[in-house]
């Protein structure tokens, strides 16, 4: 995967996060940011990696946020690895 489409995957998969009200909660309790920052980062690739680490988190979201994204699954912890450096995340 280039890093260009890791990086689409990243964004996307933050909007999609973003429009979950209660998970989005969620992420910045455990990121210990909040929204402004968020949108002020939304580039960094640092940013984007711990955002599909927190949807790596539960199969479910990574099932919901892929189906959003009109791709596999396997595509959301495939972007993390780019995104990351190469390290892999297992979402099963």
């Amino acid at each position: 995967m280039s890093q260009e489409l890791a990086h689409l995957i990243g964004l996307r998969s933050l909007a999609w996060l973003a429009g979950q009200d209660a998970l989005f909660e969620t992420f910045l309790s455990a990121s210990g940011g909040d929204a402004a920052q968020v949108r002020a980062q939304a580039n960094d690739p640092a940013l984007l990696a711990s955002v599909l680490d927190f949807v790596l988190m539960q199969d479910d979201w990574v099932m919901d946020c892929a189906a959003a994204q009109q791709i596999r699954p396997e595509a959301v912890a495939e972007a993390r690895a780019v995104l990351g450096g190469g390290d892999r995340m297992h979402w099963t």
